[in-house]
């Protein structure tokens, strides 16, 4: 660890659309980023000036590995930011346990254990911030993906609980919640007409970046509409 490196971001899931934005956001903003990604060749799209570490970080004993790893080769992390997630369809009638299993594991699980992970690192630092990314059906009912919207749900009621936790030892926990991302998923996924109110992940990033960031200090415990047109 170089004592002399500026404070240390860690982007999970920066890999993806979104991810890959924010890591560059964040390294603009002057911060040590580390992209965290299943996915070595994407991760080596990054210039090279953000750091990468290869993990699946839905596993909770590698979500504590590797940002202990960080912490200790790089420095603690004075933010996280969480951008994995994973989306269904199905309504009542179509809902199985394997799908409800799988969105709870994706979309909340992995916040849950990030958020455990890098706490007390940030607590030994003296406070930093996380933010997860919601998503518009954990905040209004939406039909048509009952169990992704009760893990984004689920989500939303994490952020701030978590915000209650935490606050108090100086750290911060904010979430944005989208409704649809303008993403190589988003355009596989849906017709034209849907993704023509679809918001750029560049945009969603600005607001996870000045949201992660002193900029929007004292924020915390807020979830963020980024729903678009």
């Amino acid at each position: 660890m170089t004592d002399s490196l500026p404070p240390v971001a860690i982007v999970v899931g920066a890999a993806g659309a979104l991810g890959r934005f924010v890591a560059l956001g964040l390294a603009h903003a002057g911060m040590t980023v580390v992209a965290v990604d299943r996915k070595a060749d994407a991760l080596e799209l990054l210039p090279d000036a953000i750091r990468r570490k290869v993990a699946d970080t839905t596993d909770p004993a590698t979500a504590r590995e590797v940002v202990d790893r960080i912490a200790e080769e790089i420095g603690a992390p004075r933010v996280l930011v969480n951008t994995i997630g994973t989306y269904g369809l199905g309504d009542l009638a179509e809902t199985t346990p394997d799908q409800l299993g799988l969105m709870m594991s994706v979309n909340l699980g992995t916040a849950l254990w990030l958020s455990q992970a890098a706490a007390p690192h940030m607590r030994a630092a003296g406070g930093g911030s996380i933010v997860h990314v919601a998503a518009r059906h954990g905040l209004d009912p939406m039909t048509g993906s009952l169990a992704y919207s009760l893990s984004k749900s689920a989500l939303v009621h994490l952020v701030r609980v978590l915000d209650a936790e935490l606050r108090p030892t100086g750290i911060r926990v904010n979430a944005v919640a989208p409704q649809l991302l303008d993403s190589p998923f988003g355009r596989a996924s849906f017709p034209p007409e849907v993704i023509a109110h679809a918001v750029a992940p560049e945009a969603v990033a600005s607001v996870i970046v000045a949201v992660a960031t002193d900029t929007s200090a004292p924020v915390s415990g807020a979830v963020i509409p980024t729903y678009g047109s």
